[in-house]
């Protein structure tokens, strides 16, 4: 086996060190596929002011050195993409070589500010067009697991209904399939509450809101308290270290 490789995010040879790292990593496994994220996984610019400045042709470069068995994972023009449409993702694909693995950042909430904020709305700008241009579709998904499958339904209803899909009537569907009616209806209306408004600028409703999940025995409810009281929280996280 060889050594560790170590990457140097500013050395002149990023690209050759991935691939190299990569194709180790398909030497030394059993597993039938492997995927990898790129340092650069993004078009968004934070990427640089993080890792320093991309090496020109980083895309093609990748593309040409990788194994043509390699999936690469890819989040958009931006690290969280507000969409995805058929011309960026075509663009991509020509670059790598290969059909782009798209890492979609929604709903995750796992970072300091975000943690404040509960992802439940219906994916919007992802329309089943974009299908014949991806390899495949992961989502990235919050840290309450049973409200991140809703959205993540809609995802599904968004591929298979195309041109026809609506999203506040796939997350209702959602809603409603699982968490039921009850529940499906408080979190609707307490959607800008949660989404937008967050937990920091709840003030007074932060404990009436608590109250109507405290009484319902299920587990989004139970989630929705645990945010609330802070536990899925940056604060949270920092007070149990």
């Amino acid at each position: 086996m060889k050594p560790p490789i170590y990457l140097d995010h500013n050395g002149p040879d990023l690209v050759a060190r991935e691939a190299d790292a990569v194709h180790t990593a398909m030497a030394n496994t059993r597993a039938s596929r492997v995927l990898m994220c790129p340092t650069y996984y993004s078009d968004d610019r934070m990427l640089d002011v993080v890792f320093g400045a991309r090496p020109p042709g980083y895309l093609e470069e990748l593309g040409r050195r990788l194994d043509a068995r390699v999936a690469v994972y890819w989040t958009g023009e931006e690290i969280c993409a507000r969409e995805f449409s058929p011309g960026h993702l075509t663009r991509v694909a020509e670059a790598l070589q290969r059909k782009p693995t798209l890492w979609d950042n929604y709903p995750v909430n796992d970072g300091p500010r975000m943690s404040r904020f509960l992802h439940l709305r219906a994916f919007t700008g992802r329309p089943g067009t974009i299908g014949a241009h991806i390899a495949a579709h992961a989502i990235n998904p919050a840290l309450q697991a049973h409200l991140t499958l809703i959205p993540a339904a809609t995802l599904v209803a968004a591929c298979r209904e195309g041109m026809d899909y609506g999203y506040m009537r796939a997350f209702r569907a959602a809603a409603r399939s699982l968490a039921g009616d009850e529940l499906a209806d408080m979190l609707e209306q307490d959607l800008h509450a949660l989404q937008d408004r967050g937990i920091d600028q709840l003030g007074e409703d932060r404990e009436r809101v608590r109250r109507r999940y405290a009484a319902t025995e299920h587990p989004m409810a139970a989630e929705v308290v645990r945010w609330l009281d802070g536990d899925d929280t940056a604060d949270g996280w920092v007070e149990e270290v």
